[in-house]
């Protein structure tokens, strides 16, 4: 995704004085009258079957009184002004009205409310490319015709804007609107087809929060607190010290790219291609966990979804990643304050990426699994050798759908492609089990592909595999005594093993750790 597109929602964090006292007040309002944040707003959707949170700002020691439904509370504001109070759990339902008022004031009213389930949409550009895709050349799969068909009243929609910043923040610009097709197409395509599959399964309202930035890494959006807890994480750091010694002569760099840009065109000549600068802020630990995930932790939600690690992907970053994500997993659940909700995520697709570890990065999206409550849906099947933003966001949403149904929701449903569980060594033949098998594994179009095999050097070579009932042999004339396995471990792989509900293999190693 370009630069310019992600500036169009940014917010960037070089202050004057002015800009300085916004983020004052967008740390913590100062109101006159009593104040809500974004999040709750008109066509919103609370949480079911959960205490239902409502919060926000006044005066000092300001009595405030709430009422939603069929329910009334009250409660005073510190001296801070700050103040919250809970809700009974309510059923799926709606619509209602909301109804704030302080002791003076105009009072707030929010209408067409619902109460149903709220995903939290999270991550980089795969999960934040739009319904309208990026563009000409990096579109969603029948786009013209999703975004034709997008009236869904039973699902409701927050775009988060894009804001870094040095410390949590306490509310962002987005808030609720109607699922239309002027409001969804420019919302997260993967959230849309989730949400959409759940709401038509479930019979309730689904709200969606989209809060995602392209071309960002995981340690962004986890919160200092969680990054700074574990010495382990140190690398991370030193990553960013890294990226910000390079942005030092960014503006020149810039301003040389636009004369070449010029020269070219003076000449008629095809412009020449540039190095990508992402926004330099945006990659910072812990500022958009600050910016866009912080303000959301006091509303209530069902689980949230990721898509993200390509920018994790480089040979120096991606060992870390299962360590980084993990921490942001848990991080988000302690500050969501929910317990072990569920967490659903997308390893990243096939995609022809020299210079980086795309097979380590996927190997370490796996190991991730071994997080309570989390599922993983695999898209290599769906991947684009020169594309790093497959069109096909149908089968993505969908996969990660089938996950929220088992882990969820609680349906007897199979969500996952073959999983590696073990290996055992017969004779110069390697044999590897799987859970996740179903009634059987096969070799989608014929033979098995995309597994190689190593000794005790550890140099992997092209395998010959077959598929025998739940279990596949590996082996190859080069390797007298196997030692390790690896599949798909290529950037782009036609690596083929399904499971008998035509769930594809991840990218796995037999290594105990790499």
């Amino acid at each position: 995704m370009r630069l310019r597109q992600w500036m169009s929602r940014s917010q960037g964090t070089f202050l004057s004085v002015a800009s300085a006292v916004m983020l004052i007040s967008n740390a913590g309002p100062l109101p006159a009258e009593v104040v809500l944040p974004h999040i709750l707003s008109d066509h919103g959707v609370l949480q079911r079957e959960a205490p239902i949170h409502i919060w926000g700002w006044a005066s000092s020691n300001e009595k405030i009184q709430v009422e939603f439904h069929a329910q009334k509370r009250g409660v005073t504001a510190n001296q801070y002004g700050e103040w919250g109070l809970w809700l009974a759990p309510e059923s799926a339902g709606g619509p209602f009205t909301l109804s704030v008022k302080g002791q003076s004031g105009t009072p707030i009213v929010y209408s067409d409310m619902l109460v149903g389930d709220v995903w939290f949409a999270s991550g980089q550009s795969n999960m934040e490319m739009p319904l309208k895709g990026f563009g000409a050349d990096t579109l969603v799969k029948d786009g013209d015709k999703e975004i034709a068909g997008a009236t869904k009243p039973q699902i409701r929609l927050l775009l988060v804007g894009h804001k870094t910043a040095s410390f949590p923040q306490q509310d962002f610009n987005g808030t609720w609107t109607q699922c239309t097709p002027e409001t969804a197409k420019d919302f997260s395509a993967v959230a849309y087809f989730f949400g959409r599959e759940i709401q038509q399964k479930e019979h309730v309202p689904i709200g969606l929060i989209d809060s995602t930035w392209g071309g960002t890494p995981v340690e962004a959006w986890a919160s200092l607190d969680a990054l700074a807890a574990d010495a382990s994480l140190t690398p991370a750091f030193a990553s960013w010290a890294k990226f910000s010694d390079g942005q030092t002569r960014l503006t020149s760099i810039a301003a040389e790219e636009k004369r070449e840009d010029a020269a070219a065109e003076a000449a008629h000549q095809p412009k020449p291609k540039h190095p990508w600068h992402p926004f330099p802020e945006s990659w910072e630990p812990a500022q958009l966990y600050n910016g866009m995930i912080a303000p959301a932790t006091p509303y209530t939600i069902k689980g949230a979804i990721w898509y993200q690690g390509e920018t994790n992907s480089p040979p120096e970053r991606a060992p870390l990643y299962s360590k980084l994500f993990s921490t942001m997993i848990h991080d988000w659940r302690e500050r969501w304050n929910q317990g072990a909700f569920p967490f659903l995520y997308v390893q990243i697709s096939s995609f022809n990426s020299p210079g980086e570890n795309w097979g380590l990065l996927r190997d370490q999206q796996r190991r991730t699994l071994s997080v309570a409550n989390t599922a993983m849906a695999v898209s290599l099947d769906y991947g684009l050798a020169d594309n790093v933003h497959p069109p096909n966001k149908q089968i993505v949403g969908g996969r990660l759908a089938l996950a929220a149904e088992a882990l969820a929701y609680n349906k007897p449903v199979e969500y996952s492609g073959p999983a590696y569980r073990t290996m055992t060594v017969e004779g110069s033949k390697a044999r590897l089990y799987f859970d996740h098998a179903g009634t059987g594994l096969s070799a989608k179009g014929g033979k098995l592909v995309g597994f190689e095999i190593a000794g005790k050097d550890h140099n992997y070579v092209p395998a010959e595999a077959v598929v025998e009932g739940q279990s596949v042999l590996v082996s190859t004339d080069a390797v007298a005594e196997p030692v390790s396995v690896r599949y798909a471990w290529q950037g782009f792989t036609s690596a083929n093993l399904y499971n008998s509900a035509g769930l594809p293999t991840s990218t796995f190693t037999t290594e105990p750790s790499y």
